[in-house]
């Protein structure tokens, strides 16, 4: 009876690490990473497309992402769309592929992008506590009900509690390496 609840906490937790990675991909560091224009989104004939479903994104060098759009005829939006974007980014068409140069981060700007990745952590362990709160109250509902022993429900208390730490570990970890990868000049 507990099992099943504690496999769905487990899941709904690896879920928001997995979500808090890809967050973590779209923050720029020094590197080129497709991921980083991945969701820019494209007027594409009238539809906000993202850009990752328009062209291919491929970075050949580590300060160099190179955009093959699809439709020929739509290189313009693209590049539009790029320049754009929050990301700060300057392309470049030749009418066959865009190239984006990634520019080197200032101090100041690693620092912003170390605070974001602190802040997108935060966000990640209260999803992951949210999930603990909501698998702890069904528990209990289970335990009032008389479906579960006082015993059992106590023993599923400290594995949620466990399975919890883990999680947040793994968002810890996936935070510390991401904040080394922004400050790395």
């Amino acid at each position: 009876m507990i099992d099943p609840v504690l496999r769905d906490a487990e899941t709904k937790m690896t879920k928001s690490v997995d979500h808090f990675a890809g967050e973590l991909a779209t923050i720029r560091t020094g590197r080129a990473n497709p991921a980083l224009i991945d969701k820019v989104i494209v007027p594409y004939y009238g539809t906000p497309t993202p850009l990752n479903q328009l062209a291919q994104i491929s970075a050949p060098e580590p300060r160099l992402l190179v955009v093959q759009v699809y439709d020929r005829s739509q290189i313009g939006a693209v590049e539009k769309a790029l320049r754009t974007s929050e990301q700060g980014l300057n392309p470049a068409s030749d009418g066959q592929v865009i190239r984006v140069p990634i520019p080197p981060l200032t101090e100041e700007r690693r620092r912003e992008y170390v605070k974001l990745v602190r802040q997108k952590a935060e966000d990640a362990r209260v999803a992951i506590r949210n999930v603990r709160r909501d698998e702890l109250h069904r528990i209990d509902q289970m335990q009032k009900a008389g479906d579960v022993a006082e015993d059992d429900s106590k023993r599923a208390h400290a594995r949620l509690q466990k399975i919890t730490e883990s999680q947040i570990e793994k968002v810890d970890a996936l935070a510390g390496r991401k904040e080394s990868e922004v400050m790395e000049v």
